[in-house]
């Protein structure tokens, strides 16, 4: 396994395009491209269907920032390059462990099952 070899300081992305900040939880931007994590789907933040979506998707927001700022990680290319918004599609992963999978045992996310479900 190829040690992790990328980092930055993320911040919170709070509109628009961004350098190395946390959109949401599962979207963020790095190097001035924007990902999506592939293996899991969070609360809406932008545009909530509820006031308990919005906060589990604030703290998942939060927690996202937190984990990428925690030390080196990787990308890994899944089953598609790209979403329908031209986001890249990766799974984030520290010493071979899925940041996404993180945040499902933390109660913060869904793994990706291919459809969106609703948090409310």
């Amino acid at each position: 396994m190829a040690a992790d070899a990328l980092s930055a300081q993320f911040g919170f992305c709070h509109s628009g395009g961004g350098v190395n900040c946390v959109v949401d939880g599962d979207t963020f931007w790095f190097g001035g491209e924007k990902y999506r994590i592939a293996d899991i789907d969070t609360p809406e933040t932008h545009g909530p269907r509820c006031a308990a979506e919005g906060a589990l998707g604030a703290r998942a927001t939060e927690r996202l920032q937190a984990l990428m700022n925690a030390g080196a990680f990787s990308l890994e290319s899944g089953d598609r390059d790209t979403d329908r918004y031209g986001r890249s599609l990766r799974v984030v992963t520290r010493g071979g462990e899925s940041i996404g999978g993180m945040l499902v045992a933390e109660g913060l996310a869904r793994e990706w099952d291919g459809a969106r479900h609703g948090w409310c």
